[in-house]
């Protein structure tokens, strides 16, 4: 069975769509899934991913994942990969509804953005963006999933506008750039969400 993560991310530029493949791919790989990697399909926009991992649902030998920003806090949050927290948010907030014989754990979520996994990697942050990185304005890492997407994108735009041309955060392929250096251990540590969607991944590429 091969296993397909449908994420949302990666514009429709043929270079971010790379740097997306490419960032999530080393990110699987420090977390420890050396092994039989997933396919990971960089989707763009999130109705995108949706759309895509809906067409792909039923595909003979193919388990697809759905991996998305949750983009606000997720009610009864839970890291158990059974949980059906993520379909219920999604079918709340997007309207989605979850494709007949989907499971919970195949819905997936960024809590509350790909910024959140950024920030939670504060030692990876300050090799990343070096000296002139505002440390003091970055929020406990253990708070990250309860902010608004919004609320953490302007936090860490801001914590790096010093740090130099072209080091500075921002939106597409800076942003793939900046994840594919963070440390998974990091993640692990601070991000339930983060945890759910590794043990999902490893219980299906075991």
């Amino acid at each position: 069975m091969k296993v397909k993560v449908y994420v949302e991310g990666g514009g429709d530029g043929k270079s971010t769509l790379i740097a997306c493949r490419r960032a999530f791919s080393k990110l699987i790989q420090k977390a420890g899934l050396t092994g039989r990697m997933p396919g990971i399909v960089a989707c763009g926009p999130r109705n995108g991913a949706f759309d895509r991992f809906s067409t792909a649902f039923g595909t003979p030998g193919e388990f697809p994942l759905l991996l998305v920003d949750s983009e606000r806090p997720v009610a009864s949050a839970s890291e158990e990969p059974a949980s059906e927290a993520a379909w219920e948010h999604l079918e709340s907030s997007d309207g989605w509804q979850r494709p007949p014989g989907a499971t919970a754990e195949q819905a997936q979520l960024m809590a509350t953005c790909m910024e959140a996994w950024i920030l939670a990697d504060r030692q990876g942050l300050r090799t990343i963006f070096g000296p002139s990185l505002q440390t003091g304005s970055l929020p406990p890492a253990s708070t990250l999933e309860n902010r608004e997407a919004r609320e953490l994108q302007r936090i860490l735009k801001e914590a790096t506008r010093n740090c130099g041309r072209g080091k500075a955060y921002r939106k597409g392929l800076r942003s793939f750039q900046v994840l594919e250096q963070v440390e998974a251990e990091a993640l692990k540590r601070s991000l339930p969400h983060f945890r759910r969607w590794i043990a999902t991944l490893s219980r299906h590429l075991a």
